[in-house]
Formats: C-alpha cells, structure tokens, sequence
C-alpha cells in the first residue's frame, strides 16, 4: 500500500513515516505543494493543509481530478467546523484535526480503504466456477469437483474475496481489510487461514501466493 505524506513539520513528517513504515506501508513524503503534484500515483495520500507554498486545498483539488478513486485524509491543525467543510467538499474522504493519536490515524486509514475495497470490488455472482471448484455466495457453500468442503467463517471469506476477481492478484491490506476489517491482523495471521483453505481445497494449485503482493484464484 503506497502513502503519500504531505507534511512541511519534518519531525512530523518522520514520525508518521516510522509508523505508517511499520504498519507495512510504503510511504512517500513530500513537504511542500509543488513536491506532492510531482509524486508518483499512490493508494492513499495524507494530507496537511499549511504548506509553505500554497494551500493543500490546491493539492487536494488536483489530486481529486487525476485519481478520483484515491482516498485523501487530511490531518491538519484546522480545526474550526469552516475549514472540515471546506475540506470535505474540496474532495478529501475525511479529515482529521491535530493532535491526534496513530489509533485513530489507522482505524480512519482502514475506515477509507474498506469503502474504496467495497466500492471497486465487482459484483459477485449467486454461483461462481473455477476450474473445479465451485462457490455458492449466498448459501457459503463450496464444492470441489463435486465434493462439499467445509470452510470456517473467515476461511469462506477468503475464498470469496478472491472470486471476485478470479485470476487477478489480490494484495494481503485489500484480504485483511475485506476480511478482518483491519490490517493489524497481521500477516501470519492470513497465511495460516489460506495455508488451511489450501489444505481443505486439496493442495495449493487453486490459490497461489504473488511473493510480496498476495494471492490469487487462478482463473483455471
């Protein structure tokens, strides 16, 4: 998960980074209005708005016009009721007011990338079939070649977020956000889930892991 940091406060900036860096993001930072245009595309941007060469509402509006689907938090010392407003209706998801806890700068982080997993995800039709495998969305039902297999609940879970798009790699965040409803489940804690749907699918050859990215459905 890409994060783009736009904050002029370098002992800030630094210590946002060493958390967001920990929580497995990838963080790029950019202190001033004219570094945050010129970074690359990213999958989240947290946003200050006193910048020493303009307005992050500057940065805000054209962010909003390039990526619409990008989730802006703006996490600003503004507090009054005029700016949050202001704010929102420029384009940010959310806005937070400084000071502020990293619990509650993660829990609003995970709050805006379920709604942006949810609202890209693809319908998922009633039936799906991969290969032999067969899922029942609506009665969480799997069979393979026939055969009915027992999922646990988040096992089933799993299985379903990843026929939404058979054959595409899904990131671990996208899994434990859709799943979990939080990215501090942990990874192991992922892994041992699919190392188990595996095992009831019979084997590895149906859901396969991307090193460093997540997994995938092959699509047959």
């Amino acid at each position: 998960m890409r994060v783009l940091l736009v904050e002029d406060d370098i002992r800030v900036a630094a210590a946002l980074a060493s958390v967001l860096r920990r929580h497995k993001y990838t963080v790029t930072c950019a202190t001033t209005v004219a570094e945050a245009l010129a970074a690359p595309r990213v999958d989240l941007v947290l946003l200050d708005m006193g910048l020493p060469d303009g307005d992050g509402l500057d940065v805000c509006k054209v962010l909003r016009e390039r990526s619409p689907a990008v989730p802006i938090i703006v996490v600003s010392a503004r507090g009054e009721e005029r700016d949050r407003v202001v704010g929102l209706r420029t384009g940010a998801d959310d806005y937070l007011v400084k000071p502020f806890s990293m619990a509650e700068l993660q829990a609003r982080i995970e709050a805006v990338l379920r709604r942006t997993v949810r609202a890209t995800a693809p319908a998922v039709p009633e039936q799906v079939r991969v290969g032999p495998l067969q899922i029942d969305i609506g009665s969480r039902e799997v069979s393979v070649d026939g055969r009915p297999v027992a999922l646990t609940r988040k096992e089933f879970d799993i299985l379903a977020t990843l026929a939404r798009r058979p054959g595409t790699v899904v990131s671990r965040q996208d899994l434990l956000l859709a799943v979990w409803n939080s990215t501090d489940a942990g990874e192991r804690t992922l892994e041992v889930h699919v190392a188990a749907l595996r095992g009831k699918l019979g084997g590895a050859d149906l859901v396969r892991t991307v090193r460093g990215i997540g997994y995938q459905l092959r699509a047959g």
